[in-house]
């Protein structure tokens, strides 16, 4: 507990009035427990540390409305409600607060580096207004690391005074370091990180946006193969989905449609040939059921893959992953063919289809609320943060406490439902 420090930074003390006239105060005061089971009467002063910041619009804000100048990237891949955000920080700094000057940077990270020739667009009211029901982000994105010192450079010109961000983990990090070089320069610049990665696998927070929308279409997939698994002797409906190093889409999709018989996750190992392999399994379900879905996240199974030679990377620095669905899919009908027994597969992948449509009501809300919280504290000159929900609430974390990838617990409550809806053994290896 005392190695983790939920202090947020501030550029200066905030002075000036808060334009807005319709909502409540959030007090920098009003704070909430990193551990529940806390009591406060235990706590000393000196233990504020261990609690987090309520996210909120503050009575005195830092930067005067008239002369703040702010910009907006959306970085790494889409996912559903980036439109959503973009709407809501514009909607938020012009009619909250009278903002005027605000930029969109194209292309990601690569928009702050000139040399790409990217243009900033003018982001008003009037051109995001419609935004909200479009997939995809109106300022495109990109992946790989661009030099942080070219960057800040970019932001200086524009004369920026609070810079968002939005994106996974890579772009919290490097959002990190680019507030970190805004505060060796000793510019007065807020850095605010707005939460994103399709697979909600950022740590300590509750959800990310887009997670809502995915499960909502991953189910789809599920009935389709579920439906073409009964259509057929022995009918295998095979569904690939997101999650490269966590399966929260897979837990959340198999609870929300009992359709799944096998769940595989990156978290839990798993092998195909033997008395207590996959296919072993595979083939007793179809005998006895005559039927099967099998819901696999892209990054399970790896270790099964041939590897063909070293990992290679994307932009990002990534590890490619190799396609487990198709060897899956590989595998299985060699299995079947080599007992001569009847199946028919169907092989369902969805992925970019669920990444680039808009996002649906509940994180529409979701991202409605992220915006406008995170505009709140840029404008009271907060920085190095990230807005999001922990324990349900909207909080400040700092942008370094999210950055490492929130597991399956696999023996936890969630994974043990799973389990119980599927009917799958705990382990699948010999």
């Amino acid at each position: 507990m005392k190695s983790i420090n939920f202090m947020i930074p501030v550029l200066g003390n905030p002075t000036i009035s808060s334009p807005i006239t319709s909502a409540y105060f959030m007090s920098d005061k009003k704070r909430i427990l990193y551990d529940p089971y806390l009591h406060k009467d235990s706590l000393r002063d000196t233990d504020i540390s261990c609690s987090l910041e309520i996210a909120g619009p503050r009575e005195k804000i830092y930067f005067n409305p008239r002369e703040t100048r702010a910009a907006i990237v959306t970085c790494g891949g889409l996912s559903p409600g980036i439109n959503n955000v973009i709407r809501s920080v514009v909607m938020a700094l012009s009619y909250r607060y009278g903002v005027k000057k605000i930029s969109g940077i194209r292309y990601g990270f690569q928009g702050l580096v000139p040399s790409y020739g990217h243009k900033v667009i003018d982001l008003t009211p009037d051109l995001v207004k419609d935004i909200h029901s479009l997939g995809g982000s109106i300022l495109s994105s990109s992946r790989g690391n661009q030099d942080i010192s070219t960057m800040v450079d970019t932001l200086c010109s524009m004369k920026t005074n609070i810079f968002f961000c939005v994106g996974g983990d890579g772009t919290m990090r490097a959002a990190e370091r680019i507030a970190a070089e805004i505060s060796r320069r000793d510019v007065t610049m807020s850095v605010i990180g707005i939460p994103k990665t399709i697979d909600n696998d950022l740590n300590l927070i509750d959800k990310t946006f887009g997670f809502d929308t995915a499960i909502s279409m991953v189910v789809n997939a599920i009935q389709c193969a579920h439906v073409e698994a009964k259509g057929a002797p022995m009918g295998i409906g095979l569904v690939k989905i997101m999650g490269r190093e966590s399966g929260h889409i897979v837990l959340n999709a198999t609870l929300a449609q009992n359709d799944v018989n096998f769940a595989l996750i990156p978290e839990v190992p798993f092998e195909l040939e033997g008395e207590r392999g996959l296919l072993t399994i595979l083939e007793k379900r179809l005998r006895e059921r005559k039927h099967a879905v099998i819901l696999v996240a892209e990054g399970a199974g790896q270790d099964l893959c041939p590897t063909g030679g070293p990992a290679k990377t994307d932009a990002s620095g990534n590890v490619r992953l190799h396609d487990i669905g198709v060897y899956l899919k590989t595998r299985i009908e060699k299995y079947f063919k080599k007992i001569h027994m009847e199946f028919n597969l169907k092989y369902i992948d969805p992925s970019y289809t669920i990444r680039s449509v808009p996002a649906n009501a509940s994180d529409s809300i979701y991202c409605e609320l992220l915006g406008q919280f995170a505009v709140h504290a840029g404008m009271a000159g907060k920085t190095n943060l990230v807005v999001g929900l922990f324990k349900g609430e909207y909080v400040h974390l700092p942008i370094k406490s999210v950055t490492s990838r929130k597991k399956v617990n696999t023996r936890g409550n969630l994974w043990m439902r799973v389990l119980e809806a599927t009917g799958q053994p705990a382990s699948m290896k010999n």
